[in-house]
């Protein structure tokens, strides 16, 4: 991971436009390619980013990012303040929690409640990035990664988001749809993942665990 705090202006060209005025904020490169943009009073949340794969050209006061897609993220420099490298390591991954671990078992168990004709290729499907929660097939054997929360935000759609990047390189696996499912997912991540042609679905646990034929809300 690169880090760098700097004095910068930000502007993203793309399906919409949108200018951070100058500023000092923080910048982070990951290993992954993805580039974001911070200040020191939005929690964890960057105030705009550019997702991989994409690619970072460096000039003089002006670093360029762009993605396959023509989306640029073009950041002026006016004063770095701090730029270092650091080395993280191996992600272990995320431990879930005991609802959340239950629903992806549930789910794999009954995984036709997603569609009629789905199989399940696999749970926790390895990718370079972490696992999968499941890898299905639906009913005209189309790959579909399918990744669970008990509570569905904005993260969760750009975690699935990533990894259907990079699935889709694949020609094994391509094309790869996503789904992204949740007991509550909230309206910004919805739009997103619409936005993203991945499909939503409202988990009802209690249900799920009674196994009916109503254990979904689907929308």
């Amino acid at each position: 991971m690169r880090l760098v705090i700097a004095r910068c202006q930000v502007d993203y060209v793309g399906r919409l436009t949108a200018h951070l005025p100058m500023a000092n904020r923080l910048l982070l490169i990951k290993a992954d390619g993805s580039v974001s943009v911070h200040s020191d009073d939005r929690a964890y949340k960057p105030l705009n980013w550019m997702s991989p794969p994409c690619w970072l050209i460096e000039d003089p006061g002006v670093w360029t990012v762009q993605n396959k897609a023509g989306e640029k993220l073009v950041i002026s420099l006016e004063e770095v303040m701090h730029d270092s490298k650091h080395e993280l390591g191996i992600e272990p991954g995320l431990v879930k929690d005991g609802v959340e671990a239950h629903l992806q078992v549930l789910l794999a168990e009954h995984v036709h409640t997603l569609g009629d004709g789905w199989s399940l290729v696999r749970r926790e499907f390895p990718t370079a990035i972490g696992p999968v929660d499941l890898m299905c097939r639906d009913a005209e054997g189309v790959s579909v990664a399918v990744e669970i929360k008990r509570r569905g935000e904005i993260d969760g759609v750009e975690q699935l988001t990533r990894y259907l990047e990079l699935l889709n390189r694949d020609p094994l696996l391509a094309p790869v749809k996503g789904v992204f499912a949740a007991q509550q997912i909230k309206p910004q991540a919805r739009v997103l993942a619409e936005d993203r042609g991945i499909r939503c679905v409202t988990l009802d646990y209690e249900a799920l665990k009674g196994t009916d034929s109503d254990e979904f809300r689907l929308f």
